[in-house]
């Protein structure tokens, strides 16, 4: 997909705030700095539309978005970072859980885990909830550039054994600073959003016509 527009849209705290024309959403899930806005950032070719953030937990709302016309990245917040209150904890998982669930134009969740270091236990908490609910998920296994090339493929072993990945399924290696994974990931994207499909008109329903009653 060739990004035309990107502009950051609304960082919403509930429902009533979401977006209402209906164009499929894409979600990012991940710990705190693993890396959500700089995915942003590097898929749509700007530096500084998602802003990050070297204060884990900053990322309180919903953070819409929206690329050209066809999608709204969604950035949720940052799950794990214990020098949040657990009132707040409670509540962001209960704001999360509802839109994760309930969100009819939501397509598919990203799910970030930072390569150098095994899925924590909020990261497998977090992947066998979506799996078990049915949320279309996808694995980053972005930051793959702070470790040697020589190194990936053990990484990324580890990655699937520890969140017990069904055999067939990968998780796909990014890396924000040297592009990698960009254009692979631009077209799971696509698939999942139905990019470049026609859309199905919407048929008025015809109204039956009564036969005359015999007189």
């Amino acid at each position: 997909m060739k990004v035309n527009q990107a502009e950051f849209v609304i960082s919403a705290v509930g429902p009533s705030q979401y977006p209402e024309d209906a164009l499929p959403e894409i979600a990012l899930a991940g710990r705190s700095n693993v890396g959500k806005s700089s995915l942003i950032n590097c898929l749509i070719s700007r530096k500084n539309l998602a802003r990050t953030s070297s204060q884990p937990g900053k990322t309180q709302t919903l953070n819409y978005y929206k690329i050209n016309q066809d999608l709204y990245f969604v950035d949720l917040p940052g799950y794990g970072y214990a020098k949040v209150s657990k009132t707040k904890r409670e509540q962001w998982g209960k704001f999360i859980e509802n839109y994760l669930l309930n969100r009819e134009p939501l397509r598919l969740v990203m799910q970030l885990v930072d390569l150098r270091h095994p899925p924590s236990k909020d990261d497998q908490a977090m992947y066998e909830w979506l799996r078990h609910m049915d949320v279309p998920v996808l694995v980053v296994a972005t930051k793959a550039d702070k470790i040697p090339k020589s190194r990936w493929a053990k990484h990324m072993k580890i990655v699937r054994e520890t969140l017990n990945m069904d055999k067939g399924v990968q998780p796909l290696m990014f890396s924000s600073e040297l592009g990698l994974g960009k254009d692979e990931l631009w077209g799971i994207l696509e698939q999942a959003i139905a990019y470049g499909e026609p859309q199905p008109q919407i048929e008025e329903e015809a109204v039956p016509v009564s036969d005359p009653q015999p007189s």
